[in-house]
Protein backbone atom coordinates (compact mmCIF):
# COMPACT_ATOMS: atom_id res chain seq x y z
CA UNK A 1 0.00 0.00 0.00
CA UNK A 2 1.59 3.44 -0.93
CA UNK A 3 2.80 5.32 1.99
CA UNK A 4 2.37 2.71 4.40
CA UNK A 5 5.31 2.24 7.03
CA UNK A 6 7.45 -0.89 6.01
CA UNK A 7 7.24 -2.28 9.55
CA UNK A 8 3.27 -0.91 9.89
CA UNK A 9 0.51 -4.04 10.61
CA UNK A 10 -2.40 -2.82 9.47
CA UNK A 11 -4.48 -5.86 10.65
CA UNK A 12 -3.85 -4.22 14.20
CA UNK A 13 -5.73 -1.31 15.29
CA UNK A 14 -3.30 -0.27 17.68
CA UNK A 15 -1.67 2.94 16.62
CA UNK A 16 1.08 2.71 19.17
CA UNK A 17 2.07 -0.56 20.80
CA UNK A 18 5.22 -1.83 22.99
CA UNK A 19 8.43 -2.58 21.06
CA UNK A 20 7.68 -5.79 19.19
CA UNK A 21 9.96 -8.40 17.72
CA UNK A 22 7.60 -9.08 15.09
CA UNK A 23 8.00 -5.21 13.74
CA UNK A 24 11.81 -4.18 14.96
CA UNK A 25 13.96 -7.65 15.13
CA UNK A 26 14.84 -6.83 18.51
CA UNK A 27 13.11 -8.22 21.84
CA UNK A 28 10.60 -6.26 23.67
CA UNK A 29 12.28 -3.62 25.90
CA UNK A 30 11.31 -2.66 29.68
CA UNK A 31 12.07 -0.02 31.55
CA UNK A 32 11.37 1.72 34.85
CA UNK A 33 8.63 4.40 34.12
CA UNK A 34 11.03 6.85 36.05
CA UNK A 35 14.06 6.14 33.32
CA UNK A 36 11.25 6.36 30.25
CA UNK A 37 10.22 9.81 32.02
CA UNK A 38 13.88 11.02 32.30
CA UNK A 39 14.39 10.09 28.75
CA UNK A 40 11.47 13.29 28.29
CA UNK A 41 14.20 15.36 29.93
CA UNK A 42 17.21 14.14 27.81
CA UNK A 43 15.47 14.61 24.91
CA UNK A 44 14.34 18.72 26.59
CA UNK A 45 17.95 18.72 26.71
CA UNK A 46 18.90 17.86 23.24
CA UNK A 47 16.39 19.83 21.29
CA UNK A 48 17.13 23.07 23.19
CA UNK A 49 21.11 21.69 22.10
CA UNK A 50 19.96 21.20 18.47
CA UNK A 51 17.68 24.99 18.69
CA UNK A 52 21.44 26.79 20.19
CA UNK A 53 23.24 25.03 17.43
CA UNK A 54 20.84 26.24 14.74
CA UNK A 55 21.21 29.35 15.96
CA UNK A 56 24.94 29.33 15.95
CA UNK A 57 24.32 28.22 12.35
CA UNK A 58 22.04 30.76 11.32
CA UNK A 59 23.23 34.06 13.36
CA UNK A 60 22.30 36.87 10.53
CA UNK A 61 25.94 38.20 11.70
CA UNK A 62 27.24 35.34 9.47
CA UNK A 63 25.57 37.31 6.04
CA UNK A 64 26.73 40.21 7.52
CA UNK A 65 30.33 39.02 7.42
CA UNK A 66 29.71 37.18 3.98
CA UNK A 67 28.90 40.57 2.32
CA UNK A 68 31.70 42.55 4.42
CA UNK A 69 34.04 39.92 3.40
CA UNK A 70 32.63 40.51 -0.48
CA UNK A 71 32.74 44.19 -0.64
CA UNK A 72 36.11 44.46 1.21
CA UNK A 73 37.56 41.60 -1.21
CA UNK A 74 36.17 43.74 -4.19
CA UNK A 75 36.99 47.02 -2.61
CA UNK A 76 40.50 45.38 -2.11
CA UNK A 77 41.03 44.70 -6.33
CA UNK A 78 39.96 48.57 -6.92
CA UNK A 79 43.01 49.72 -4.81
CA UNK A 80 45.03 47.82 -6.03
CA UNK A 81 44.40 48.55 -9.47
CA UNK A 82 44.32 52.14 -8.46
CA UNK A 83 47.68 52.16 -6.94
CA UNK A 84 49.31 50.40 -9.77
CA UNK A 85 47.89 52.87 -12.47
CA UNK A 86 49.12 55.36 -9.65
CA UNK A 87 52.45 54.06 -9.76
CA UNK A 88 52.16 53.92 -13.83
CA UNK A 89 51.38 57.43 -13.99
CA UNK A 90 54.28 58.96 -11.73
CA UNK A 91 56.79 56.82 -14.04
CA UNK A 92 55.07 58.38 -17.40
CA UNK A 93 55.58 61.99 -15.19
CA UNK A 94 58.88 61.48 -14.57
CA UNK A 95 59.81 60.24 -17.77
CA UNK A 96 58.25 63.01 -19.46
CA UNK A 97 59.78 65.27 -16.68
CA UNK A 98 63.66 64.06 -17.69
CA UNK A 99 62.85 65.00 -21.34
CA UNK A 100 61.91 68.67 -20.67
CA UNK A 101 65.04 68.45 -18.68
CA UNK A 102 66.62 66.98 -21.74
CA UNK A 103 65.59 69.68 -24.19
CA UNK A 104 66.29 72.06 -21.86
CA UNK A 105 69.87 71.25 -21.31
CA UNK A 106 70.70 71.11 -24.59
CA UNK A 107 69.67 74.43 -25.20
CA UNK A 108 70.96 75.82 -22.36
CA UNK A 109 74.61 74.25 -23.71
CA UNK A 110 73.37 75.69 -27.44
CA UNK A 111 73.26 78.90 -25.25
CA UNK A 112 76.46 79.16 -23.84
CA UNK A 113 78.52 78.72 -27.02
CA UNK A 114 76.77 81.31 -28.44
CA UNK A 115 76.99 83.54 -25.83
CA UNK A 116 80.69 82.85 -25.52
CA UNK A 117 81.88 83.53 -28.88
CA UNK A 118 83.03 79.95 -29.56
CA UNK A 119 81.01 79.23 -32.71
CA UNK A 120 83.51 79.58 -35.49
CA UNK A 121 81.27 80.80 -38.40
CA UNK A 122 77.81 83.19 -39.17
CA UNK A 123 76.19 79.33 -40.68
CA UNK A 124 77.24 77.10 -37.55
CA UNK A 125 75.64 80.00 -35.71
CA UNK A 126 72.66 80.29 -37.94
CA UNK A 127 71.95 76.26 -37.15
CA UNK A 128 72.40 77.19 -33.04
CA UNK A 129 70.17 79.44 -33.11
CA UNK A 130 67.53 77.70 -35.89
CA UNK A 131 68.27 74.14 -33.28
CA UNK A 132 67.60 76.17 -30.16
CA UNK A 133 63.98 77.40 -31.72
CA UNK A 134 63.49 73.86 -32.21
CA UNK A 135 63.87 73.26 -29.12
CA UNK A 136 61.67 76.09 -27.53
CA UNK A 137 58.92 74.69 -29.43
CA UNK A 138 59.87 70.69 -28.32
CA UNK A 139 60.29 72.19 -24.43
CA UNK A 140 56.91 73.47 -24.38
CA UNK A 141 55.35 70.62 -26.51
CA UNK A 142 57.26 68.24 -23.67
CA UNK A 143 55.97 70.49 -20.57
CA UNK A 144 52.30 70.25 -22.04
CA UNK A 145 52.65 66.71 -22.04
CA UNK A 146 53.73 67.36 -18.20
CA UNK A 147 51.07 69.04 -17.49
CA UNK A 148 48.75 66.38 -19.09
CA UNK A 149 50.50 63.42 -16.73
CA UNK A 150 50.42 66.17 -13.53
CA UNK A 151 46.79 66.19 -13.80
CA UNK A 152 45.80 62.59 -14.29
CA UNK A 153 48.33 61.32 -11.45
CA UNK A 154 46.64 63.85 -9.36
CA UNK A 155 43.23 62.17 -10.59
CA UNK A 156 44.88 58.49 -9.72
CA UNK A 157 46.06 60.02 -6.19
CA UNK A 158 42.59 61.26 -5.52
CA UNK A 159 41.39 58.13 -6.77
CA UNK A 160 43.73 55.82 -4.56
CA UNK A 161 42.41 58.10 -1.75
CA UNK A 162 38.80 57.67 -1.83
CA UNK A 163 38.60 53.59 -2.52
CA UNK A 164 41.68 53.23 0.57
CA UNK A 165 39.27 55.06 2.88
CA UNK A 166 36.26 53.10 1.69
CA UNK A 167 38.56 49.59 2.30
CA UNK A 168 39.23 51.00 5.31
CA UNK A 169 35.50 51.51 6.28
CA UNK A 170 34.97 48.08 5.16
CA UNK A 171 37.73 46.42 7.57
CA UNK A 172 35.62 48.19 10.02
CA UNK A 173 32.39 46.63 9.19
CA UNK A 174 33.80 43.31 8.90
CA UNK A 175 35.48 43.44 12.01
CA UNK A 176 32.29 44.78 13.61
CA UNK A 177 30.09 41.82 12.37
CA UNK A 178 32.70 39.59 13.61
CA UNK A 179 32.87 40.86 16.98
CA UNK A 180 28.96 40.63 17.36
CA UNK A 181 29.06 36.99 15.80
CA UNK A 182 31.77 35.84 17.94
CA UNK A 183 29.71 37.54 21.20
CA UNK A 184 26.77 35.78 20.11
CA UNK A 185 28.92 32.58 19.53
CA UNK A 186 30.52 33.33 23.11
CA UNK A 187 26.61 33.32 24.48
CA UNK A 188 25.89 30.37 23.01
CA UNK A 189 28.54 28.19 23.43
CA UNK A 190 28.30 29.38 27.37
CA UNK A 191 24.26 27.88 27.01
CA UNK A 192 25.66 24.59 25.05
CA UNK A 193 27.96 23.55 27.35
CA UNK A 194 25.34 24.13 31.02
CA UNK A 195 23.22 21.88 28.90
CA UNK A 196 25.67 19.11 27.44
CA UNK A 197 26.28 19.17 31.78
CA UNK A 198 22.98 18.71 32.33
CA UNK A 199 22.62 16.04 29.74
CA UNK A 200 25.49 14.20 30.21
CA UNK A 201 24.16 14.30 34.46
CA UNK A 202 20.85 12.59 33.11
CA UNK A 203 21.96 10.42 30.25
CA UNK A 204 24.37 9.20 33.16
CA UNK A 205 21.53 7.43 34.54
CA UNK A 206 19.49 6.06 31.65
CA UNK A 207 19.23 2.42 31.34
CA UNK A 208 22.15 1.63 28.31
CA UNK A 209 19.89 -0.59 26.04
CA UNK A 210 16.77 2.50 27.05
CA UNK A 211 19.59 5.04 25.27
CA UNK A 212 20.84 3.21 22.34
CA UNK A 213 17.29 3.07 21.31
CA UNK A 214 16.83 6.60 21.96
CA UNK A 215 20.00 7.84 20.34
CA UNK A 216 19.08 5.68 17.23
CA UNK A 217 15.63 7.51 16.92
CA UNK A 218 16.70 10.58 17.27
CA UNK A 219 19.19 10.36 14.49
CA UNK A 220 16.53 8.86 12.48
CA UNK A 221 13.77 10.53 13.82
CA UNK A 222 14.88 14.62 12.83
CA UNK A 223 16.48 15.00 16.58
CA UNK A 224 13.39 13.48 18.42
CA UNK A 225 13.48 10.25 19.70
CA UNK A 226 11.17 10.25 22.57
CA UNK A 227 7.74 12.28 22.82
CA UNK A 228 5.29 12.12 25.17
CA UNK A 229 1.91 10.85 25.36
CA UNK A 230 -0.10 13.68 26.40
CA UNK A 231 -3.99 13.97 26.58
CA UNK A 232 -4.92 11.28 24.08
CA UNK A 233 -2.05 12.85 21.76
CA UNK A 234 1.82 11.16 20.78
CA UNK A 235 3.44 14.99 21.21
CA UNK A 236 5.95 13.60 18.56
CA UNK A 237 3.97 13.36 15.59
CA UNK A 238 0.74 15.13 16.94
CA UNK A 239 -1.37 11.96 16.23
CA UNK A 240 -4.76 11.35 18.33
CA UNK A 241 -5.21 8.32 19.48
CA UNK A 242 -8.64 6.16 19.25
CA UNK A 243 -10.41 5.00 22.86
CA UNK A 244 -9.62 1.47 21.94
CA UNK A 245 -6.26 2.16 21.39
CA UNK A 246 -5.90 3.77 24.68
CA UNK A 247 -7.24 0.95 26.66
CA UNK A 248 -4.89 -1.00 24.87
CA UNK A 249 -1.52 1.35 25.64
CA UNK A 250 -3.35 1.38 29.23
CA UNK A 251 -2.89 -2.29 29.91
CA UNK A 252 0.38 -2.66 29.16
CA UNK A 253 2.98 -3.25 32.07
CA UNK A 254 4.37 0.21 32.97
CA UNK A 255 7.49 -0.66 32.66
CA UNK A 256 6.89 -1.62 28.31
CA UNK A 257 8.66 1.40 26.57
CA UNK A 258 5.99 1.57 23.77
CA UNK A 259 6.27 2.70 20.44
CA UNK A 260 4.54 5.07 18.04
CA UNK A 261 3.09 3.16 15.34
CA UNK A 262 2.60 6.61 13.57
CA UNK A 263 6.12 8.23 14.08
CA UNK A 264 8.05 5.36 15.30
CA UNK A 265 9.27 7.09 18.26
CA UNK A 266 9.84 6.27 21.90
CA UNK A 267 6.14 6.87 23.63
CA UNK A 268 6.20 7.88 26.80
CA UNK A 269 3.05 7.65 29.47
CA UNK A 270 3.05 10.00 32.23
CA UNK A 271 0.01 11.67 34.64
CA UNK A 272 -1.07 14.02 32.09
CA UNK A 273 -1.44 11.12 29.48
CA UNK A 274 -5.36 10.70 29.36
CA UNK A 275 -5.39 6.90 30.02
Amino acid sequence: MDGARPDAVPAHPLTSRPLDPAITGAPRLNAAPADQIRLLDLQALDSKLDQLAHRRRTLPEHAEIDKAAADRAALKSLVVAAEAQQGDTARELTKAEQDVEQVRSRAARNQQRMDSGAVGSARDLENLQHENGSLAKRQADLEDVVLEVMERLESAQTRVTELTGRLEHADVVLNEATARRDASFAELDAESAKLTRDRETVAAVVPADLMKLYTRLREQQGGVGAARLFQRRCEGCRVEFAITDLNAIKAEPKDAVLRCENCGRILVRTAESGI
